[in-house]
């Protein structure tokens, strides 16, 4: 859970949201567009979709952006997307998963390998570090929604697994089945959450000094630029000192 926070805080201080805007509504969009062609074209009635169009909007889509992409699935002119897992490791033996979308599965695979070789990492084979990690529903609200008890007491009524609290904010656990229920009761109580998403937990993580930190931010980096990856997971540990350091 700390690796998953921490890379979390580490986007955030980099400041990547903003600097890969236009790229992150591209993912966003394509992620849209596959959930209403997978299911109803209606959110209300399509729990992927409704994640997927919340979790845009969370990082500021604009509505235009995401009526389209919902438009192109309805539409019939959407490219056939195929969702395809990688796993392997990073410095120092730390786990990775890497989530794709793609229409070109020998391109993908070929670009996921070669950057994994040219970051010091080793591409695996599927479930080769999968183990390690837990499939979640992840709800984060900031610090503002109430103190620790006030958030498990909500927490707990929705049905949710565990709750972590710190001076910058809650975050909030549940099965992944179970995302969509524990996130509308969540809002009845607490309003709108930061954050919405499925996620891999690590449920083992590997410590990193700050040269290891270094090297697997590039490899992450790299990964995250291509278009066809959605999102990297990975399951490390550093100190606070390491993390005031990459600042």
């Amino acid at each position: 859970m700390a690796g998953h926070s921490k890379w979390a805080n580490i986007q955030h201080r980099k400041g990547r949201q903003d600097k890969l805007r236009s790229k992150m509504f591209s993912k966003f969009s394509k992620e849209i567009t596959v959930a209403a062609k997978m299911g109803d074209p209606d959110p209300d009635k399509n729990p992927r979709l409704r994640l997927a169009v919340k979790e845009a909007k969370q990082a500021s889509m604009p509505k235009d952006n995401i009526d389209r992409a919902i438009k192109k699935a309805t539409g019939g002119d959407a490219e056939d997307y195929e969702e395809i897992r990688y796993e392997g490791y990073g410095t120092n033996g730390v786990a990775v998963i890497v989530e794709t979308m793609t229409d070109n599965r020998n391109r993908t695979a070929s670009v996921v390998r070669s950057t994994f070789t040219k970051y010091g990492g080793n591409l695996g084979e599927t479930g080769s570090v999968g183990f390690m990690f837990d499939r979640k529903g992840e709800v984060m609200y900031p610090a503002s929604v109430g103190d620790a008890d006030t958030v498990m007491m909500a927490a707990i009524e929705a049905g949710a697994e565990d709750v972590e609290s710190t001076e910058e904010g809650h975050v909030i656990y549940c099965a992944d089945t179970d995302l969509n229920e524990v996130s509308t009761a969540l809002e009845a109580v607490l309003g709108e959450s930061d954050s919405t998403k499925l996620i891999w937990q690590p449920t083992v993580t590997t410590e990193l000094d700050l040269e290891g930190m270094q090297k697997l931010m590039k490899l992450i980096d790299a990964l995250e630029d291509d278009d066809d990856v959605q999102r990297v997971t990975a399951n490390f540990e550093a100190s606070d000192e390491v993390m005031e350091a990459l600042e």
